[in-house]
Formats: C-alpha cells, sequence, structure tokens
C-alpha cells in the first residue's frame, strides 16, 4: 500500500476510535439519540448502498456485459459515497449510547474496523488495477474476490448485529 493508502487507515481508524471514546462521554436527549437513528439509517443507505452497487459494476464485468475499464470508472464515483456514509455512520453512532459491555456491540465495531481497514486496502488494489491492460492477473482478481467477500461480510454483519441490537 501507498503512503496515501496507509495514512487513509489510520485516519479511518483514529476516527472511528474517536467515535468509540466520545461514545462513553456523550448522553444525547431521546430526541437527539431518535434523530442519530434515522441519521444512522441513512448513512447505512448511502454507504452500503453505494458499495452494492459498485459489486453491481463487477458482476457484471464477471458476466461479460461490461469492460472492466467501464466497471472501475464506475465503481470510482462511487467511492466518496461509501467513505461518506462511513464516516456518517460512525459520527451518528457516536450518539446511539452503544453499550460497549456487550459482546454484540463489540462485534459489531469489530466488523466496522474490518471493513474500514478493508475500504483503505481497497484503494489500493483499484490503484493496481487502473494500470492494467486487458484481463487482470489471477492474483488481482483474487484479491478483489477477496476484498468483495470481506466487505459484504463485515457490511451485511454490522447491520445484522445493530438489528438485533435495537430490537432487544
Amino acid at each position: 500500500m501507498s503512503r496515501r493508502h496507509i495514512a487513509a487507515a489510520v485516519a479511518a481508524t483514529g476516527l472511528l476510535g474517536t467515535g468509540i471514546w466520545l461514545s462513553t462521554l456523550v448522553r444525547p436527549s431521546p430526541a437527539l439519540r431518535d434523530i442519530a437513528l434515522f441519521a444512522h439509517l441513512g448513512f447505512l443507505v448511502l454507504g452500503f448502498g453505494a458499495v452494492l452497487v459498485a459489486d453491481y459494476f463487477f458482476a457484471l464485468w464477471a458476466l461479460g456485459r461490461t469492460t472492466l475499464a467501464e466497471a472501475f470508472a464506475n465503481t470510482s464515483r462511487l467511492h466518496v459515497l461509501v467513505w461518506s456514509g462511513l464516516v456518517g455512520l460512525v459520527v451518528s453512532g457516536t450518539l446511539l449510547g452503544p453499550d460497549l459491555t456487550s459482546g454484540l456491540t463489540i462485534l459489531k465495531l469489530a466488523f466496522v474496523a474490518v471493513l474500514t481497514l478493508n475500504g483503505a486496502q481497497a484503494m489500493a488494489l483499484d490503484g493496481h488495477m487502473r494500470t492494467l491492460e486487458g484481463t487482470p492477473p489471477t492474483r488481482l482478481l483474487l484479491w478483489g474476490g477477496l476484498t468483495a467477500a470481506i466487505s459484504q461480510i463485515s457490511w451485511w454483519g454490522a447491520v445484522f448485529i445493530g438489528y438485533l441490537n435495537v430490537n432487544r
């Protein structure tokens, strides 16, 4: 990974750590918590929705329905939405009063940390893939597949645990 990607990973992880720390200090009113929950759901739609669309473009490429260059061009436009959604989720999550003594909450935060670091290394993969002509080597295709799988597992895992936490 380049210095830029390492800096992005450190900044994103630092933001997550700061959000967790601040969540132990902030005691929002019920009204503010409701607003934060609505914002949290909106940022989930923004970030995870963009991830699903990006994966869709690569599925189209795998099925031979688009070129790799078109898939990358389309997904590169989604990076801002994914990162904005993730940052918004961390900020709004700070106001939701997460129970940091709950194993489920800790697991959800681990999923968020994994998807954050995975997103940073995905930017490095994007840089490698953009320089290629023709079909990428197998190792980069495997890297991309693993990146997508980790992303999906992390997003869906965090969503499922968030659902469980709201309904207990």
